[in-house]
């Protein structure tokens, strides 16, 4: 089922109405979903590699806290800060000031930046190790079945 724009985010606390929250499309909904949008968004950083580095952990370790805490919501809110510091810093690797597009509209050419390209391969690292858990899968699976 898609991710449903059409809530109310300013009054929902998904953590105690999670049945509301819809996985969606790739990062749909991630500046959205309180309280964890508060909770994440701190840590995200991409900047340098040591950056991206510390702020991909802490992430990662918060998605292992909502993990042990049964919280899937958390757990996909923390998947998604995580795709969101790989596409955003692979947008910023190959676009200089993460402007795919000139003022015409035209796609620019790509100029590799290898920081922002390092940064993230980290982000992607972390990613992976969520989007491949099988304990995140089996929740995603029966959170889809059980609230679409």
């Amino acid at each position: 089922m898609a991710f449903d724009y059409d809530l109310d985010f300013d009054s929902i606390n998904f953590r105690e109405k999670p049945e509301l929250y819809r996985v969606g499309r790739g990062e749909q909904g991630v500046l959205l979903v309180e309280p964890y949008k508060s909770e994440i968004l701190p840590h995200w950083r991409f900047k340098t590699p040591e950056i991206a580095k510390e702020s991909s952990e802490k992430i990662y370790d918060m998605y292992l806290d909502y993990k042990k805490k049964g919280d899937f919501v958390g757990m996909d809110m923390s998947r998604k800060f995580l795709q969101m510091g790989y596409t955003r810093a692979r947008r910023y690797a190959n676009y200089k000031g993460g402007r795919k597009y000139d003022e015409n509209g035209e796609v620019k050419e790509r100029e590799i930046d290898s920081v922002k390209a390092e940064s993230a391969a980290i982000f992607e690292k972390k990613w992976i190790l969520v989007r491949e858990d099988e304990d995140y899968l089996k929740l995603k699976k029966q959170h889809q079945k059980n609230y679409g």
